[in-house]
């Protein structure tokens, strides 16, 4: 099946990414096939605030890189449904205009109540499409009350987009904005108030020491409907690529990248192993151990352990 998705069958590539999705054996061997084929794509994390219009300049990214005849993958993390795990709002409501467009591969992924607003099968699914042959891969997450953040340890370069108006900065600071973004997006620029926001994040980035790598955040306006602002946009997406490849930036982030992986698959073991030895009946004993004050439960949790270590 991995073959058939690198030589480009999509039904391939979308059955890997739901065994992706379910975790397990099958993923992890997914994950050995890909690993030593990827590398050579470049993330773009596109977050913000709900209503921000993000899924419409996604749109219209994906218009203006298809214009230039370049493949692109989109992966929308979208808020699980309580009821089944999956994605309710669906890239192709959002995203329809693309749907039918062989050089554009869409797929939405539920966040499965990860408070961080990603997937955990994220980064799994970005090295996938890495590995398949796609050169540009877009995440775009969700925002749910809360700004998403997390997408800094996934994307080489992180797009933060706010509305006019968006200015407190208490605001800003507490949700984490100012220190993820690559580029900042007014969005919907063609409202009141585009301009003074724009002026408000000027003042924040001049009162903060965010700058990286003497990267200073570019403020960009777009109206992402009529397509306005985003062929600077992505120009400006060019250049932050290139900022950070000679700096040695990119390199730094895609290491912290793996050694965060790497501890976060050694956590989700560990976790899944003590779920196994905290049941059946060697646990339920040493819980009567010690509500009849025949253990501790210090010593008790000791004894447990030794079934992680075996």
């Amino acid at each position: 099946m991995f073959a058939s998705a690198v030589n480009g069958d999509r039904g391939s590539l979308a059955r890997l990414l739901s065994l992706i999705e379910r975790g397990g054996d099958d993923a992890r061997t997914i994950g050995r096939l890909t690993y030593p084929k990827s590398g050579n794509a470049y993330t773009v994390g596109i977050t913000g605030a709900p209503g921000a219009g993000k899924s419409t300049l996604t749109s219209a990214v994906i218009g203006h890189l298809r214009a230039q005849d370049l493949n692109v993958a989109v992966l929308a993390i979208d808020p699980s449904s309580p009821f089944t795990g999956g994605a309710i709002l669906g890239d192709r409501v959002r995203m329809q205009d693309h749907s039918t467009d062989t050089g554009v591969f869409i797929r939405s992924m539920a966040t499965r109540g990860h408070l961080g607003g990603l997937s955990l099968a994220t980064t799994e699914a970005i090295r996938l499409l890495d590995a398949v042959g796609c050169p540009w891969i877009l995440v775009e997450t969700v925002g749910v009350g809360q700004v998403e953040v997390e997408i800094a340890g996934k994307a080489d370069t992180t797009i933060v987009v706010v509305n006019p108006g968006w200015g407190d900065a208490v605001q800003a600071n507490k949700a984490g904005l100012m220190e993820i973004a690559d580029i900042f997006v007014i969005n919907k620029a063609d409202r009141k108030g585009a301009d003074e926001t724009r002026r408000d994040l000027e003042q924040m980035l001049d009162l903060s020491d965010l700058a990286h790598d003497a990267w200073r955040p570019p403020i960009l306006q777009t109206t992402a409907t009529s397509g306005e602002g985003v062929e600077e946009l992505w120009n400006t997406v060019a250049q932050h690529r290139e900022h950070s490849t000679t700096t040695g930036l990119l390199q730094r982030r895609r290491s912290f990248r793996l050694r965060e992986e790497l501890r976060e698959i050694v956590e989700r073991r560990l976790e899944n192993r003590a779920r196994e030895i905290c049941s059946g009946s060697e646990w339920d004993a040493l819980q009567n151990k010690v509500l009849e004050n025949e253990l501790d439960p210090w010593t008790a949790a000791d004894d447990m352990l030794k079934g992680i270590k075996a």
